[in-house]
């Protein structure tokens, strides 16, 4: 029989929020690290991104503290502020039945919103060590009170150089605290930093295979590097992915691919070093909402991103070694759900791609570039088992009385087809040529239902259009699907947008702020 949750001895408040979230068993980690945790004894966890160690952690915590007392009583450090972000907002969740606060410290808030957060007091602190370390000088966070301390992703941090940080942190807090440390990896600086600081740690470390992501479908495309972007917007086609990452070696290329998959029409965000961290947390929060489909990003700025409900993963360049590989991959098929991992490998990096094989001990499947007749009978495929599921609910009562009618003029069979025709068409599935709409060439220029707006900022001022997509969907709430044609000149940008959203776009978005560049949002009849 499964483990279940209940199994944990954590409280029905807790259960309950687990429940609400959706979690149905607990992964390994959580099985073998929140006993230890909840018993009060310290841990060195070995476990990579994905294997659910977030609530690993979270759900001991939350358990543990003690409600009526407005102080912090647990810390957790991350490398990035992405990470703190997510991992407060996932206590939160968990905590809620219980009145959990939560406040998130990192570098590029105003210091004023966290100070207003710890005056009012937390329970939990979930910062970056550079901030924490900031308040405690300032003496506007107090660790007298704090009985738990979380490290995670602790190799992370270590690489990044916060090993100073976090010493003069931990000592900081209380004699009489527990300490769980999470780490992918467990170097000799790993050791030592346990070695002094937990007592008597019980160490949980997770099988290889269940690292290396065992329900994630891993597969490789060789084809040249000239001839990536066809093969990959084909695949994307095949796949239609509703959440991918595609990972690039450069951060010039992310802008590449990002401009040329809007250019045929998907939502896509780009995401490197030289964006600024207001606009970068925007775009990762319209990934994360869902309203882009496709977040373009190197592997530095992806890390402590943690979403987990990414169906696909693409490298568009190989990994540059089996550590890489397994990060990289780790960002689809999380907390027992599915995924696809698919690495575009030219000619020359075949040897390459089985080192990687060889240090994973997987062999990853070779993946064939789908032909536009693939694509058409995979949309015909799924067309027809939406209409089955249509006739089996009974959606199509309400024509009934149309189908009579013109039954009773033309052969029933002749109005299906024309029925079809029609679904299927506005659909972008043609039959007969082995093509779609949206295969083989860009999204057209206009359409019907349509309206442009004009932007007072262009390429002159650097903006690009991953930057338009992810200011629209952030600011004005919509779905990236509701964008169409992106036009970029020197000294401003024109936007096609869903002709229902347009009175939303104008009210909440027609002032944004755009690579640092106050921009006008308007339509663009006003402008000639």
């Amino acid at each position: 029989m499964a483990p279940t949750f209940a199994d944990l001895n954590l409280s029905a408040e807790v259960l309950r929020a687990i429940d609400a979230l959706g979690f149905e068993e607990p992964t390994p980690i959580q099985m073998r690290t929140i006993p230890l945790l909840l018993d009060g004894q310290d841990v060195l966890a070995q476990a990579q991104t994905g294997t659910g160690k977030t609530a690993a952690f979270a759900l001991p915590v939350v358990e543990r503290v003690d409600i009526s007392k407005r102080a912090v009583q647990a810390l957790v450090l991350a490398p990035t502020r992405e990470l703190a972000v997510q991992v407060a907002e996932a206590m939160h969740e968990l905590g809620k039945t219980r009145g959990l606060a939560v406040l998130p410290v990192y570098g590029g808030q105003a210091y004023d919103r966290q100070l207003r957060g710890l005056h009012a007091g937390v329970h939990v602190v979930v910062g970056t060590p550079g901030r924490v370390m900031d308040h405690i000088r300032r003496g506007t966070l107090d660790l007298s009170t704090v009985r738990t301390v979380v490290l995670d992703e602790a190799d992370e941090m270590l690489d990044m150089g916060f090993v100073e940080d976090i010493e003069f942190i931990l000592d900081q807090v209380p004699e009489e605290r527990q300490i769980a440390l999470f780490s992918a990896t467990v170097p000799r600086r790993i050791e030592n930093l346990a070695k002094r600081y937990l007592r008597d740690p019980q160490r949980v470390t997770i099988a290889q295979e269940t690292q290396t992501a065992p329900q994630t479908n891993q597969m490789y495309v060789e084809v040249p590097y000239r001839a990536k972007i066809e093969a990959l917007t084909r695949i994307l086609d095949l796949e239609s992915p509703s959440s991918a990452i595609v990972f690039c070696r450069t951060k010039r290329e992310v802008d590449e691919v990002s401009e040329t998959l809007q250019a045929r029409g998907y939502t896509a965000v780009a995401v490197h070093g030289d964006i600024p961290q207001a606009q970068r947390e925007r775009l990762l929060r319209s990934f994360r909402e869902g309203h882009s489909e496709l977040l373009i990003a190197t592997e530095v700025a992806a890390r402590g991103l943690d979403i987990p409900d990414v169906t696909h993963v693409f490298n568009y360049d190989i990994p540059d070694d089996a550590d890489a590989y397994v990060h990289r991959v780790g960002r689809t098929g999380r907390m027992g759900r599915k995924g696809d991992a698919i690495t575009f490998v030219t000619p020359r990096e075949i040897r390459q791609l089985r080192f990687i094989e060889k240090q994973i001990r997987k062999k990853l499947k070779p993946m064939q570039v789908p032909t536009p007749r693939d694509i058409a009978a995979r949309r015909t495929e799924t067309f027809r088992e939406v209409l089955r599921g249509a006739i089996d609910d009974g959606k199509g009562a309400a024509y009934a009385a149309i189908v009579l009618e013109l039954a009773a003029e033309h052969d029933p069979l002749i109005v299906a087809q024309a029925a079809m025709h029609l679904a299927m068409e506005a659909s972008g599935i043609r039959l007969g040529d082995g093509t779609s709409d949206t295969t083989d060439s860009p999204a057209p220029a206009s359409e019907d239902g349509m309206v442009r707006l004009h932007l007072t900022a262009g390429r002159r001022h650097r903006v690009r259009p991953g930057d338009i997509v992810g200011a629209l969907t952030s600011e004005a709430d919509i779905n990236g699907k509701a964008i169409g044609t992106i036009d970029m000149f020197d000294d401003y940008a024109l936007v096609e947008v869903d002709r229902k959203v347009v009175r939303q776009v104008l009210d909440r978005a027609g002032h944004l702020v755009l690579r640092g560049r106050d921009t006008n949002v308007t339509l663009a009849g006003a402008h000639g």
